[in-house]
């Protein structure tokens, strides 16, 4: 296949064919998870689902890789499939319009998947899926958050007990813990640096805010480190 011909020399075609078999799920396809869906599609991996309800808007224009003048007001969920089986026609989308909560998880079933990603920005759906997978026994990274970050290189991937700085990751510690959730069950990327101070808007408020670089990085960390597990 030539398309990924570049991949499969430097993977093998061993290698390139569990990509292929895999099936992972990106919760959030938004900043963060727009560029994990993004690696995964050009590494080969031929089953992808992607849950998210939100549309674009323009204030997403300067970070989201589905976001354009042109693509203000549709699903990022419909627009991320469009680009990913651009990218592989052969590739398996499926689409969960839908942001997840414990209240309805029950409307997927993570037993179909071998790899979890979840870029969510709610604490409780994010604990949700870090005790499911952790009960399941199937792998999962959390993405920790990259607003209010300008450091594109303090970016780490560890276990969720072994972070530190990050006041998200400083939430998710304590609750993963009560929760019972061993160590060595989530992993999660997280930042070394402090979050910056941001401008109130022209209302007084303080929104998160991002430039491109951050939410691609570490999307593609995120994504690297997937591909990496699933031919580990």
């Amino acid at each position: 296949m030539e398309r990924f011909s570049r991949t499969i020399a430097l993977l093998g075609e061993h290698n390139f064919e569990k990509l292929k078999k895999a099936n992972v799920i990106v919760f959030g396809v938004g900043g963060v998870g727009g560029y994990v869906a993004e690696g995964l599609a050009r590494c080969g991996v031929g089953n992808i689902a992607v849950v998210d309800k939100d549309v674009v808007s323009l204030s997403n224009i300067n970070r989201q890789i589905i976001a354009l003048s042109s693509s203000v007001g549709r699903k990022k969920t419909e627009l991320i499939k469009e680009r990913i089986m651009d990218i592989n026609p052969n590739c398996k989308v499926t689409v969960f319009d839908m942001f997840y909560l414990p209240e309805n998880a029950d409307a997927i079933n993570f037993r179909d998947y071998s790899y979890v990603v979840d870029a969510v920005d709610t604490v409780s759906a994010k604990l949700d899926i870090a005790t499911k997978c952790s009960n399941l026994g199937i792998p999962v990274i959390s993405c920790m958050g990259t607003a209010n970050h300008m450091d594109s290189a303090s970016f780490r991937i560890a276990d969720v007990y072994d972070t530190d700085v990050c006041p998200l990751a400083r939430v998710m510690r304590r609750e993963c813990k009560k929760r019972n959730i061993p160590k060595g069950k989530v992993k999660v990327l997280f930042s070394t640096e402090q979050p910056h101070k941001v401008f109130a808007d022209d209302e007084g408020r303080l929104a998160p805010c991002s430039t491109v670089f951050c939410p691609a990085i570490a999307g593609l960390l995120i994504a690297d480190n997937v591909i990496k597990s699933l031919i580990r």
